[in-house]
């Protein structure tokens, strides 16, 4: 569904093309100081502009309908917009014959029965990442002294980013990347094992982002390659700290109270220049098809506020149920 959360629970809303994208939060205290500068840091990390991103350009204000008043959370439900200003809808009406590979025109027509707004990806477009990110400030503003970090740190199997964006755009196709992510300052005792232990939450939010295959935290699958007595981190004083951290700050579906550590596998954007192959559903018959559009040669690069987001907003209701408790 469309929501997510058990104390601090978001909706999402709005399509690639429509009037507006937007998220509803509920269950975030009173109290809190909120403002739309406060959306800006992070905003302006996820916008399109650089090398390798796509030429679409939004101004994505947000806007505060509910929630907040006088700068200040009400204890209220807090509804965000974004309005979208610069669609071009006319690029997507092939996408009604012709669904794009590795997209989720396909699979999007026949779960809605070709009632789906296909325009841009729809409700499924990395555009409602923006809602995502809005939601991440506002957890990040309750997990008070907690920080969170998120970095590309590969891109098409490179350590050297830039390398790795001046070919793809040379050869003019789309790559993918890997991000990695650190949160530091978390209490021991966050997650509700067995079905909302610390890694599930933050998976859950986590592949919610499109173009997300895959996830590791701390050693994850090397992991496999280590022997007990070298992937268990001795602990080495009364708070819990480890002398190494294969585990990534959680055991037992608990966080430990080290550093929380995953990286996650950003697939190659689906809309790549290259003419490809598709089912014609008039025609019925397979024809070369070229993506018309804006679109990212490696979306990756916009994912590492993103996946903040994710975290953000996973480890605040898992803080909330955890304050519950005491």
């Amino acid at each position: 569904m469309n929501s997510i959360g058990r104390l601090f629970r978001v909706h999402i809303f709005g399509e690639s093309h429509g009037q507006v994208v937007g998220i509803t939060i509920d269950g975030c205290p009173a109290g809190i100081a909120l403002m739309a500068d406060d959306f800006t840091t992070d905003i302006e990390r996820r916008k399109a502009g650089a090398a390798g991103t796509t030429p679409r350009k939004e101004e994505d204000m947000p806007e505060i309908l509910s929630g907040v008043f006088n700068d200040t959370t009400t204890g209220a439900p807090i509804t965000i917009i974004f309005r979208n200003n610069n669609t071009r809808s006319a690029d997507y009406e092939a996408l009604r014959d012709t669904p794009r590979p590795g997209h989720a025109d396909f699979v999007l027509h026949h779960k809605f029965s070709g009632f789906n707004d296909y325009r841009g990806g729809g409700h499924s477009s990395g555009r409602l990442t923006l809602c995502l990110v809005a939601a991440g400030v506002v957890a990040k503003k309750i997990l008070s002294g907690i920080s969170i970090e998120a970095s590309l740190t590969e891109a098409d199997g490179n350590t050297d980013i830039e390398a790795a964006i001046a070919k793809a755009i040379e050869e003019q196709d789309s790559i993918g990347g890997v991000v990695s992510c650190t949160v530091k300052g978390l209490p021991v005792g966050l997650g509700e094992p067995f079905f909302d232990s610390a890694e599930s939450v933050i998976s859950h939010l986590v592949f919610s982002i499109p173009a997300i295959k895959g996830i590791e935290f701390g050693a994850g699958f090397a992991g496999t390659k280590m022997k007990g007595s070298e992937h268990n981190d001795a602990i080495i004083d009364a708070g819990g700290k480890t002398q190494t951290n294969h585990a990534g700050g959680i055991n037992g579906g608990i966080t430990n109270g080290n550093e929380l550590t995953f990286r996650i596998a950003v697939k190659p954007t689906s809309s790549t220049p290259q003419a490809q192959q598709t089912w014609n559903n008039k025609t019925e018959q397979v024809e070369s098809f070229a993506v018309k559009g804006r679109h990212d040669l490696c979306i990756a690069l916009r994912v590492p506020v993103v996946a903040e987001a994710a975290a953000a907003i996973a480890l605040a209701d898992l803080l909330l149920l955890h304050k519950a408790y005491k």
